[in-house]
């Protein structure tokens, strides 16, 4: 009996250590897949992200915009443009990037409404929609981290503030549209204040008292410009700076082809329309050729030419990328990127694309099997 008793008690503890060992190897599996990754870095142009409990790091406000924003070019340009300006500030060999956390949803659309009782924190002026205009269309934040001690640190941040060009409102629920142009001061005055106010509101963050923070100026484009629109300043706030010293002007523009704008250059115009020429004649079914050219300081810098076609045949498609491959580079302006689009109303049929240091294009025919 005795016997007995000591075999009963051993076989206990040892289920109990079992399943004191098995509850302490869920921990452990729990932790391990609550670990922070990074995303591999395949070219030092673009920076490794962050994948948080197996999951991208989204961004807690991202879309968070005012209503009135139907241009989808000034949300691709606008980020695209912000991604480019920090990149010149923070390394993609030094930092990774998160999106956005420290902006979340609920603060976003705050900030983006106007300033009442209710609502103290908005960035966009008190009063009517008709009579006073919405200034603050969108913002982004773009954080930066680097590695210490096995763990991600915040060291730096970029946000985007979005001004309009354009106010557009109601004078009754679903009533005519009306517009309003803003003027470049007002633009500029407006952008810079609250840039000035945003900034102050990050630094009440701990995390964020001391790093260095950019913000950058962007004027919206009108919402029928078949171009987005541009940055126009920026300040690199370091220091645990709480105001802004200094406002340095950025001279970008983004014009579309063919133009008659004066401020693109006559060369630059001549070669898209020999160019375009030379496409057209030799296949007439074509819908349209446009280009969205990239000005920096009054030099191109980079072109996007989209082509609609009517064709639907692979053998079509094939011919049609091949000569419009030769046609580029004989006529389109050298040393800057260059991406050429074909489509028809079933969808993207080819692609095409030069890097500024190429001199030939690299094609490819969406096929199906």
């Amino acid at each position: 009996m005795k016997k007995f008793r000591i075999i009963m008690l051993l076989m206990t503890c040892t289920l109990f250590l079992a399943a004191c060992g098995k509850s302490e190897s869920s921990k452990k599996g729990k932790d391990n897949s609550s670990n922070t990754q990074l995303i591999g870095q395949t070219s030092n142009k673009y920076y490794q992200g962050v994948i948080k409990n197996g999951h991208y790091q989204t961004s807690k406000s991202r879309g968070v915009t005012v209503q009135q924003n139907d241009n989808q070019l000034n949300l691709k340009s606008f980020e695209n443009g912000l991604l480019n300006i920090s990149k010149s500030h923070f390394s993609t060999d030094k930092y990774i990037f998160q999106e956005g956390q420290y902006i979340n949803t609920n603060t976003a659309e705050k900030w983006l409404d106007r300033k009442t009782k209710k609502n103290p924190e908005g960035l966009n002026p008190s009063g009517k929609d008709t009579k006073v205009p919405m200034y603050l269309q969108q913002i982004d934040e773009q954080d930066f981290m680097t590695q210490q001690n096995n763990s991600l640190k915040i060291s730096g941040m970029t946000i985007g503030v979005g001004i309009n060009s354009v106010y557009y409102y109601r004078k009754e629920a679903y009533g005519a549209i009306y517009q309003k142009k803003l003027t470049n001061s007002e633009i500029k005055e407006q952008g810079k204040q609250i840039g000035n106010t945003i900034l102050q509101r990050l630094r009440k963050n701990k995390d964020l008292k001391n790093i260095p923070i950019v913000i950058a100026l962007y004027k919206q484009a009108p919402n029928d410009s078949l171009v987005g629109g541009n940055f126009f300043a920026y300040s690199v706030n370091n220091d645990g700076a709480t105001k802004v010293s200094i406002w340095q002007k950025m001279n970008i523009k983004n014009e579309v082809l063919p133009s008659q704008s004066s401020k693109i250059n006559n060369n630059d115009e001549d070669a898209f329309d020999n160019f375009k020429s030379q496409v057209q004649n030799f296949f007439p079914n074509l819908s349209g050729i446009t280009a969205q050219a990239h000005y920096v300081n009054g030099k191109l810098s980079g072109m996007h030419v989209n082509i609609t076609t009517q064709f639907y045949g692979e053998s079509e498609i094939i011919s049609f990328t091949q000569y419009v491959q030769t046609q580029a580079e004989k006529y389109l302006p050298s040393g800057i990127p260059i991406d050429i689009s074909i489509s028809s109303t079933e969808g993207m049929q080819s692609f095409l694309s030069r890097s500024s240091s190429s001199k030939e294009f690299y094609s490819h025919v969406f096929s199906s099997y």
